[in-house]
């Protein structure tokens, strides 16, 4: 698993609801909030759990990417009932989506530096 990759597709999610934001799209947002859709999500519940699931930083990072994934199933869920102010409100510097944003990138760090992957 290339936990770089990992880490830049979380913070694309940003952009990516910005702009369903923008052109009033429609998401899945059940499978965004699911924590094991992602390439990241299917290695920590399957090869990851295998090699790492006894250390301390995979348990934190398999709870602050679920956390992730719920609040961007969150805000999916406001850009499919159309609320696009009110979704763009929720993806601002402090909000639950942003802090999720930045604890799941510290998460996947911590695990490639414990782990050395």
């Amino acid at each position: 698993m290339n936990l770089e990759s990992a880490i830049a597709a979380h913070a694309e999610w940003k952009a990516k609801l910005r702009n369903a934001i923008l052109k009033e799209e429609q998401l899945d947002a059940d499978a965004i909030s699911a924590d094991n859709q992602c390439p990241l999500g299917q290695w920590l519940h399957g090869d990851g759990k295998a090699q790492y699931g006894t250390m301390a930083c995979y348990g934190m990072c398999v709870t602050k990417h679920a956390e992730f994934h719920k609040c961007a199933g969150s805000v999916a869920r406001t850009i499919n009932a159309q609320k696009y102010t009110e979704a763009k409100a929720m993806l601002e510097y402090g909000t639950p989506f942003s802090e999720a944003s930045n604890a799941v990138g510290v998460a996947i760090i911590m695990l490639r530096r414990e782990a050395r992957i």
